[in-house]
Order: structure tokens, then C-alpha cells, then sequence
């Protein structure tokens, strides 16, 4: 389990540096957990290391979920787009960080999201469990679920139209 985690995190890392490099236009994507799918559940950690389950943030209203890394240049990109979606529709909907584990810790992701995105809720995938779960192609990878925790949108790249993904959620 813990090679097939290994090797899966080396796939998408090579695939956010080639995304990030090809430019592409990228939008709705193909891959990673498909649209109508049940939202699953997945043990993750708070950063501060107490266990937790992703599936305590449905059931209540719509959730954005990003997987990202402090070093992954895509998300970086994200980070504008991202910060204004929460602002919009602060209050209705719930934005959930899920970082990867690959080459940072908890508290290096504690230490950039306190800076950089202080109002989501993050979560640490030390495990790789939420990767394997929603089947996350590269770090980038939004996942957009509605109240009912079903999957209404799956995107890859800073050109996410989050505005229309949220809207498919409400």
C-alpha cells in the first residue's frame, strides 16, 4: 500500500510540473473521481496531527476541496481565484485544503496556509488516503461537492471557472 501511495504521489507531482510547464487551458477535467460519485470519506490529519475524516464537512452546504502542496507552482496560481471564491461566497460555502504529503510536513503546510489562506480549513493527507479516495490526478485538483455530498464538478489548473463549479453545488 504505502509503494502504490509512493508511486501514485510521483505520478501527480511529475504531472503538476508538466501541467504547470504545458500552459493548458484547463477547465472541467476527465480524471480523478467522477461527477455523481458519492463524496467518500477519508482519514486525513488537523495539522496539528489529531486524526480526522474529510466526510465531516458535507452534509452541510457545498465544499470546495483543493489537494495542493506549498511547493506546487499550479496552486500557487490558484491562490487568487481561490481567495476571492471564499470571499463571494463566504458563509455558504465550506473551502477545504487538503495537503498532499509529498516533500512537506505538517507544520511547513501550517506555516504557508496561516499566511497564505488563513480562512480554510485544512487538512493534512500524511497517509495519502483522501489522493487514493477522490483518485487525484496532480496537485491542483478541485473537487466541488454539493450539500447532498455528491461530487457536481472535478477541475485541474488555475483556469478552474470556480464561480460556475460553485454554482453547480448550490
Amino acid at each position: 500500500m504505502v509503494l502504490n501511495y509512493r508511486v501514485r504521489l510521483a505520478a501527480y507531482v511529475t504531472a503538476a510540473v508538466l501541467f504547470a510547464a504545458s500552459g493548458t487551458n484547463a477547465g472541467a477535467q476527465e480524471s480523478g473521481i467522477a461527477v455523481g460519485t458519492k463524496a467518500p470519506s477519508a482519514a486525513v490529519e488537523t495539522l496539528d496531527g489529531q486524526p480526522a475524516e474529510l466526510s465531516t464537512m458535507f452534509g452541510k452546504g457545498p465544499v470546495v476541496i483543493q489537494f495542493w502542496a506549498t511547493w506546487c507552482p499550479t496552486c500557487k496560481a490558484m491562490e487568487p481565484a481561490m481567495q476571492a471564491a471564499e470571499k463571494k461566497y463566504a458563509g455558504k460555502v465550506s473551502f477545504v485544503g487538503v495537503a498532499v504529503s509529498v516533500n512537506q510536513t505538517p507544520r511547513a503546510v501550517q506555516a504557508y496556509a496561516a499566511k497564505h489562506v488563513p480562512t480554510v480549513k485544512q487538512f493534512f493527507d500524511r497517509r495519502g488516503k483522501a489522493v487514493d479516495a477522490y483518485e487525484v490526478p496532480a496537485t491542483g485538483f478541485v473537487v466541488v461537492v454539493n450539500k447532498a455530498g455528491v461530487v457536481v464538478y472535478t477541475g485541474l489548473g488555475s483556469e478552474v471557472n470556480l464561480d460556475a463549479a460553485i454554482k453547480k453545488a448550490m
